[in-house]
C-alpha cells in the first residue's frame, strides 16, 4: 500500500519514499524545558507517535530522534528577549540546571502517561556545545555565518530560496511586531548562531567558544543534533505550525548551506490547538496541562482520544464539553471491546474482516486520517455480521497505529460475593424494585464497579 503524506515544503500530499531501504530518519523538535508541557504542546507529541507507529505497522525500522532544548530559546523565536531557562531561574531563585532537569523529567512523565514511544535518541542542547561550535565555524569558513561583537549571525543574503518553507514574502522582512532590530546584523532577518557576553549580559549558562564566553541560538541546535544522531540527510522533520515561518525556516537555511544539498525529504507539522479564542501560550501562564486534566477526574488515554478525533492538520478547539464526550467515547468503546473479549459467540467471517481491514489501511495511508480510522472502529464494533473474537483481533492490530492501552482493558474475574451483587441487583430490575436496586449500585461503586443498564441486562466495568 502506498502512503501518502502532507509535506508542508511542497504543501500537498506527497507519496512518502524512505532514503534508506526499510529504514526511517525521523527528527522531532523536542520541548524548551523551562516550565511544563501543555496540552497544545503534548498534541504534536501524540500526533508524532501515531506518524512513528503508523511506519512500524508497515514494518520500517524508525530512526526517531528527539532533542531536549534546555538552553539558548529567547523569549521570541526571532533573536529578543531572554533566555527562558535563565528568567524562569530568576523568577524562581534556583539552579537553571535544575530547573531544566526538572521539567524534563515532567515531560517524560507526560510522555509516559500518555503512552507515546520513547524515542530511540533524547539529545540535550547543553550536552552537544562544542559540535555546535564547530558546526558554526565550517559556516563561517563557508561564508554563510559573520562575527560582529562576539556574536556570530547566519547571513539569509547568501541563501537560495531561504522562504521555500515558510513562503514569506521576504521584502518587507518579517511582521514587524516578531522583529526587534539588532543593530549588529546586516539585515533585520539574519538570525543568531551564538551569543557571546556582547548581548544578554545576565545569561547564567555559559560556554567559552572562539568568539567569547555565551550560549547557542536555539535554531543551530536541532541543525546539529539532528545531522550528529540522524546524518546529512533525513527522512521526516516534525514540530508545530508554529515552527515553520522562523525556526524550520532557520533549520533549514543553515543545515543545507552546511550540507550543500537537500537536508529533509517532508516536513511535517500538527496544528494549533486553540482555548478560549487563542493559541495555548506558557508565556501568559493560562495554560492547561495533563496533571489539570487528571486532576478534574479524566485520563491521558481521553486526551489521547480527544487529539486522535481531530486529524492532526485541523485546528483542535478544546472545550471541557469536547473533553467530557471523548472521554464516553472512550469509556463506551473500552467498554465495547471487554464485551468483545469475553463473548464466546463463533461467527466467523473473513470477507467482513477484510473488508475492514482495507478501510483501516486506506484511511491509515491518507496522511494518517485517524478521525476516520476510529469511526472505521466504531462501525466495525457494531457490525452483527462479524464475531466478537473477530472484532477485538482487528481492534488489537488497528490499537498499533491508536495506541491505547487495549491489554489493560481485560476485564478482570470477580470474586464470588461481588458476582451475587450483581446478579442480585438484576433481578431487583426485573422486579422493579429500584431502591434495592439503586442501594446495590452504590455499594459496587465502593469496589470501582460501575454498572451499565442495558435493555434486558446490565454490564459492568471497573473505572480508574
Amino acid at each position: 500500500m502506498l502512503i501518502y503524506l502532507f509535506n508542508t515544503l511542497t504543501r500537498k500530499k506527497e507519496q512518502f519514499i524512505s532514503l534508506y531501504e526499510n529504514n526511517v530518519k525521523l527528527y522531532v523538535c523536542g520541548p524548551t524545558v523551562y516550565n511544563f508541557a501543555h496540552i497544545g504542546n503534548l498534541r504534536t507529541y501524540i500526533f508524532q507517535d501515531t506518524l512513528r507507529r503508523m511506519l512500524e505497522y508497515f514494518n520500517l525500522n524508525v530512526q526517531h530522534v528527539m532533542n531536549i532544548t534546555d538552553v539558548g530559546h529567547l523569549e521570541s523565536n526571532a533573536d529578543y528577549g531572554n533566555d527562558k531557562i535563565s528568567m524562569m531561574s530568576y523568577k524562581l531563585s534556583k539552579n537553571p540546571w535544575d530547573i531544566a532537569k526538572f521539567y524534563e523529567l515532567a515531560f517524560l512523565k507526560d510522555l509516559t502517561s500518555l503512552n507515546i514511544k520513547k524515542p530511540n535518541i533524547i539529545c540535550r542542547a547543553s550536552d552537544n556545545i562544542k559540535d555546535m561550535q564547530q558546526y558554526i565555524l565550517y559556516l563561517m569558513y563557508k561564508g554563510f555565518a559573520y562575527e560582529v561583537n562576539g556574536n556570530v549571525y547566519f547571513d539569509v543574503s547568501k541563501c537560495d530560496n531561504y522562504a521555500k518553507l515558510s513562503k514569506n514574502n521576504l521584502k518587507y522582512g518579517f511582521n514587524r511586531s516578531r522583529v526587534m532590530r539588532d543593530k549588529y546584523k546586516k539585515s533585520s532577518i539574519d538570525f543568531v548562531l551564538w551569543f557571546s557576553k556582547s548581548k544578554f549580559p545576565k545569561q547564567i549558562m555559559k560556554w567559552s567558544s572562539p568568539w567569547g564566553e555565551g550560549f547557542p541560538g536555539w535554531h543551530i541546535e536541532c541543525s546539529v543534533m539532528a545531522s550528529k544522531y540522524l546524518g546529512s540527510k533525513i527522512d521526516i522533520h516534525i514540530g508545530g505550525v508554529d515552527h515553520i515561518s522562523i525556526h524550520h525556516t532557520n533549520e533549514i537555511a543553515q543545515s543545507e548551506a552546511y550540507f550543500g544539498h537537500k537536508w529533509v525529504n517532508y516536513w511535517m507539522h500538527s496544528e494549533f490547538l486553540i482555548c478560549n479564542k487563542s493559541k495555548m501560550s506558557k508565556s501568559n501562564y493560562t495554560f492547561i496541562t495533563l496533571k489539570m486534566l487528571i486532576d478534574k477526574g479524566f485520563t491521558a488515554s481521553h486526551y489521547r482520544y480527544l487529539c486522535l478525533s481531530f486529524h492532526y492538520r485541523s485546528v483542535l478547539f478544546f472545550t471541557w464539553s469536547a473533553l467530557i464526550a471523548a472521554k464516553n467515547a472512550y469509556e463506551h468503546l473500552r467498554n465495547r471491546i471487554i464485551s468483545c473479549y469475553n463473548n464466546s459467540d463463533d461467527i466467523i467471517n473473513k470477507d467482513r474482516e477484510e473488508h475492514y481491514k482495507d478501510l483501516f489501511i486506506k484511511a491509515l495511508c491518507d496522511d494518517l486520517d485517524t478521525p476516520k480510522i476510529l469511526s472505521i472502529i466504531w462501525i466495525m464494533i457494531k457490525d452483527n455480521n462479524l464475531g466478537s473474537k473477530q472484532k477485538f483481533t482487528l481492534i488489537k492490530k488497528f490499537n498499533i497505529v491508536l495506541g491505547f492501552n487495549i491489554d489493560l482493558f481485560v476485564k478482570p474475574k470477580l470474586s464470588s460475593d461481588l458476582r451475587k451483587l450483581i446478579k442480585d441487583r438484576d433481578i431487583a430490575r426485573y422486579n422493579k424494585n429500584w431502591i434495592l436496586a439503586d442501594s446495590i449500585r452504590k455499594e459496587l461503586l465502593k469496589y470501582n464497579i460501575k454498572i451499565k443498564d442495558l435493555s434486558n441486562k446490565s454490564e459492568w466495568y471497573f473505572f480508574d
